[in-house]
């Protein structure tokens, strides 16, 4: 049964990728990740709180998990473009993809739940930030990987009922948008 619903959710949002609303919606998301990653409040030099998380979940409630994922590859590569931060690793651009097909496996199609939110954002901080990211960052720099993961422990206990009552909000505005879209 559950290989039904994500054939069904990668089969309608596989179509998405065809509809000119989505494709508008998915360069707004890349625009918006864009100028959310330059407002990035640096806590070290491989720590960092920030949230253009947000455009990555309002593309995968909008869009669905495959525009979400390439508005997160696309995102990645132009805003490390527009700013670089270190040397570019594709890891990162890897990261980006997966987080956004995550974000719409969590919510497209689905109903805007404050259990939801704080579901998917453990997900997202559990792969991403505990495991993904420290590993990229000890593949390119080499600092041990624990050390990585433990520094993000505290930052994430912290931001975590920031995050999930912003995810809330801005997915709730995104479904009072789509609501508004579809009775046209």
């Amino acid at each position: 049964m559950p290989n039904a619903v994500f054939d069904r959710i990668f089969t309608q949002s596989l179509a998405e990728l065809r509809r000119p609303r989505s494709l508008a919606l998915g360069a707004m998301c890349i625009a918006l990740h864009i100028v959310l990653n330059q407002f990035t409040i640096p806590v070290s030099n491989v720590l960092e709180i920030g949230f253009d998380f947000l455009a990555l979940s309002a593309a995968g409630y909008l869009c669905g998990p495959w525009m979400a994922g390439l508005a997160g590859a696309a995102a990645d590569v132009l805003g490390y473009l527009l700013r670089p931060n270190g040397a570019y690793f594709p890891g990162f651009t890897l990261s980006a993809v997966l987080m956004g097909i995550l974000y719409g496996l969590w919510y497209y199609k689905k109903p805007v739940t404050l259990w939801r939110c704080a579901a998917a954002h453990l997900s997202a901080v559990a792969v991403f930030n505990f495991f993904l990211t420290p590993l990229w960052l000890h593949i390119m720099y080499g600092q041990a990987f624990v050390l990585l993961s433990g520094m993000r422990l505290l930052k994430n206990l912290l931001q975590f009922p920031f995050s999930v009552a912003l995810s809330l909000l801005v997915l709730r505005v995104c479904a009072r948008f789509d609501q508004s879209q579809n009775r046209r």
